[in-house]
């Protein structure tokens, strides 16, 4: 049977539909259509059925809707910020982009600079202190600047030298710059939270370092900036620093050598960045001299102790590397 015929011939359905309409029925009320049996099931399944289930996003009717978070309403009148309903002001806290931030402007170092002499100042702090004021000062410190492992360490310092001799081998930075450093940390740590080292029992002569330096060839100004030389003091630094003259942008010294030597004598001075954290501003003036500027940005052009001790050890890396004498 073809495809046509599987409902009935053309000529039966029209007999059919005849017979129906004078019966006084529609052909599709009769069932005698073509596909009139599927339409008439669809037709009795819908009346059965009813209308179609809701889906994942269609509430079912008469279903109660989930109750809506209502806010708590706020307290009025407003309670005054030192009133008696007020709530205790929060405690300080040393944050860690804050802590090394200061420390770089004081010391003039860059940030990562900065870190690790943080890092290396915590540490070794940590290390001076017995078992449960570790605990409580590395508690009130950036965890950034401090691990869970080589905080105890064998033989810790018990006074300043050795305090500042562990604070220069952790950062791998000579004797005086690790003071530096070091003194710019501490006081940093006592004006943001006096009470994560107040109380401490301190290596002998550290407790000194908790407070800046007076002014005039310290670290730390008044102002919070790199304190210039006096005028004392810078004479007599100059007096022992011969191949150096001041400028109005700090320190300068001219060499000149075969451009060979040249070379070498700057890429020792280029290192010094990594041996001591700073190296001297190089500008080249020709193929067989070079200019070497030494100053601190935050001093506005006036010398510092930091650049007194980077210009003797300019003339060091320069001896060292048999460069011989300069003009």
């Amino acid at each position: 049977m073809t495809g046509k015929n599987k409902e009935g011939t053309n000529q039966a359905r029209r007999a059919l539909a005849r017979d129906a309409r004078e019966a006084g029925l529609s052909p599709s009320e009769a069932g005698v259509t073509t596909g009139a049996s599927k339409q008439h099931e669809y037709r009795t399944r819908n009346r059965r059925e009813g209308p179609p289930p809701a889906g994942a996003r269609k509430p079912v009717p008469g279903t109660a809707r989930p109750p809506v978070r209502q806010e708590p309403e706020r307290p009025w009148p407003m309670p005054e910020p030192d009133g008696p309903g007020a709530q205790a002001a929060a405690p300080p806290v040393v944050r860690y982009r804050d802590l090394v931030t200061e420390v770089g402007r004081r010391t003039g170092l860059d940030f990562d600079q900065a870190r690790r002499a943080a890092e290396a100042t915590v540490m070794a702090l940590a290390r001076a202190l017995d078992e449960m004021e570790r605990e409580r000062f590395l508690q009130g410190v950036p965890r950034e600047l401090h691990n869970d492992h080589g905080v105890v360490d064998a033989g810790p310092p018990r006074d300043l030298p050795g305090f500042i001799r562990e604070v220069g081998r952790i950062a791998h930075r000579p004797p005086e710059q690790a003071r530096y450093n070091c003194q710019a940390v501490l006081s940093v740590l006592m004006e943001q939270d006096p009470t994560v080292i107040e109380g401490l029992h301190l290596p002998d002569g550290v407790h000194e370092l908790t407070a800046p330096p007076n002014a005039g060839g310290g670290l730390v100004g008044p102002t919070g900036h790199t304190a210039p030389l006096s005028g004392e003091e810078l004479a007599t630094a100059l007096g022992r620093l011969p191949y150096w003259t001041l400028t109005s942008n700090g320190l300068a010294r001219e060499i000149t050598l075969p451009s060979a030597n040249l070379e070498r004598v700057l890429r020792r001075l280029t290192a010094l960045r990594d041996d001591v954290g700073r190296a001297p501003h190089i500008g080249r003036l020709s193929p067989d001299t070079a200019r070497l500027v030494v100053r601190t940005q935050q001093a506005e052009g006036a010398v510092t102790a930091l650049d007194i001790d980077l210009a003797r050890r300019v003339d060091a890396a320069i001896d060292e590397a048999g460069a011989g004498m300069a003009s």
